[in-house]
């Protein structure tokens, strides 16, 4: 996802199922029908850019989320009470904080598809959020994706090994380093 969804708090780290959400225009009532309807383990994905800046998620969310055992919240939009959420432990991925609530009338989507963070999201897609950011696997790729993932993480201690051992990344991942310019020698 776009690099503007960062952690709400240091420390924060989601994985799970989507859960896909659509607000209204400076309204929050579908995030409130979600937190009621969605099954516990899913992870909330929230378009709510019309305006972003709004507090759409804070405290009182949270914790109506844990008691139905949401795993987390990722949020294209203003969350709040971030100190609360950090006490909590409540993974959640925003694209600002703001103060300023949300309305509770205007409708909005659960349960369905939608663009967030600049990547469409399908309920059912899995979503992994950490210090680096958020991304998103399509449903039908998890299976290959996580093999991908385990077989890149082996490479990579392989890798960690040999470059404490002396090697260098040149050397491991076989670049060619030619067209970087040096210094010539240096003149009498």
């Amino acid at each position: 996802m776009h690099p503007r969804l960062r952690p709400a708090w240091p420390g924060a780290v989601v994985a799970g199922p989507a859960f896909v959400v659509e607000c209204g225009p400076a309204d929050n009532l579908a995030i409130h029908a979600a937190v009621a309807e969605a099954p516990a383990g899913t992870v909330l994905v929230v378009t709510a850019d019309n305006p972003p800046e709004r507090g759409y998620w804070g405290e009182v969310l949270t914790t109506g989320a844990e008691s139905r055992g949401i795993a987390g919240l990722v949020i294209d939009g203003g969350v709040r009470d971030v100190t609360a959420l950090a006490r909590h432990g409540f993974p959640v991925f925003s694209a600002l904080i703001a103060l300023r609530g949300a309305a509770k009338v205007g409708g909005g989507a659960i349960g369905g598809s939608a663009t967030v963070g600049g990547v469409m999201v399908a309920t059912g897609d899995w979503v992994v959020g950490d210090a680096d950011g958020v991304t998103v696997i399509p449903e039908a790729s998890l299976d290959e994706v996580v093999a991908a993932g385990v077989a890149r993480a082996a490479k990579e201690d392989g890798f960690f090994l040999k470059l404490r051992d002396g090697a260098t990344t040149v050397d491991l991942l076989g670049l060619d380093t030619r067209r970087v310019e040096r210094p010539g020698p240096a003149g009498p």
